[in-house]
């Protein structure tokens, strides 16, 4: 039965074009209580008389009018109100904190043209990097997301270098942690009042994805291993890695940057409500 009474948190959403021309959003909430998610679409009217920042990830929200489907697991909405605000991200301070803390990790590359790449490439994009996003949805999907996922690689990185495979090169395994999504910064863009983000067009005319120029530019500067682990940290060709993981007689790696992604993707800081 349909009720006022539940707070929702939004965990996804996203606008399209229909069929015959006009906008929907689509949007996923979570009951927190229960864990079960609700599927809701907005038409064109209702998103129009909306302010976009209802629909920050985080953001707890109740459905004021809604028509749901008998099992009570999908709703057409047409009215929504705030309950909380989530943050939009790491705040100025915790940005510039996160940034100096990578910049740690820069000078720890002992090759000093491979610092030298790196860090230029931070310094140059600095602006972008403060505020780039990790994902649009599927993992830290907020400000200074980027940030937080790249520091949380470099140091689980740190954590089995330092213990298990401590004679693997550590300046390749840094400098892939360090570039394996820095093309992120140009694939996203995102509004730092509302939080919302969104894919940059641009990026998409001249580039494939993110790993793709990662790979090229290391390829080019002539570091090529730390390029291999880059082209191969999406694991499988379908998910968008250059090198699929399924060949034969890889480097082992090769192997390392992708098992590294995926444990901050799936147990970190994934969404803006783990930052506290």
């Amino acid at each position: 039965m349909f009720s006022t009474d539940i707070i929702y948190e939004v965990v996804t959403f996203s606008i399209g074009d229909t069929k015959s021309g006009t906008k929907m959003g689509k949007l996923q909430l979570k009951d927190p209580n229960s864990g079960e998610f609700l599927n809701c679409i907005l038409w064109e009217e209702a998103l129009n008389r909306m302010d976009s920042k209802l629909f920050r990830c985080g953001n707890q929200l109740r459905i004021v009018s809604g028509s749901f489907n008998e099992k009570y697991n999908n709703c057409l909405v047409s009215a929504l109100e705030l309950v909380k605000e989530a943050k939009t991200g790491l705040n100025e301070i915790e940005r510039n904190e996160a940034y100096q803390e990578l910049l740690s990790y820069i000078d720890k590359i002992s090759d000093e043209s491979l610092k030298d790449f790196v860090l230029a490439i931070y310094t140059e994009n600095k602006d972008k990097i403060l505020i780039s996003p990790a994902a649009k949805l599927m993992h830290h999907n907020y400000i200074g997301g980027l940030m937080v996922h790249t520091l949380e690689c470099l140091k689980y990185a740190d954590a089995v270098m330092n213990t298990v495979f401590q004679r693997i090169n550590h300046d390749d395994v840094y400098a892939a942690c360090l570039l394996h999504d820095i093309g992120k910064v140009f694939e996203y863009k995102v509004d730092v009042e509302s939080g919302l983000i969104d894919y940059d067009e641009e990026f998409r005319k001249e580039w494939i994805t993110h790993s793709q120029y990662g790979f090229s530019i290391c390829m080019i500067a002539g570091f090529k291993k730390v390029g291999k682990m880059i082209a191969a940290h999406h694991a499988r060709a379908d998910w968008g890695a250059i090198v699929d993981l399924n060949e034969k007689d890889l480097e082992p790696i090769v192997y390392f940057i992708h098992h590294i992604d995926d444990l901050s993707a799936k147990f970190g800081k994934i969404n803006v409500s783990m930052l506290g």
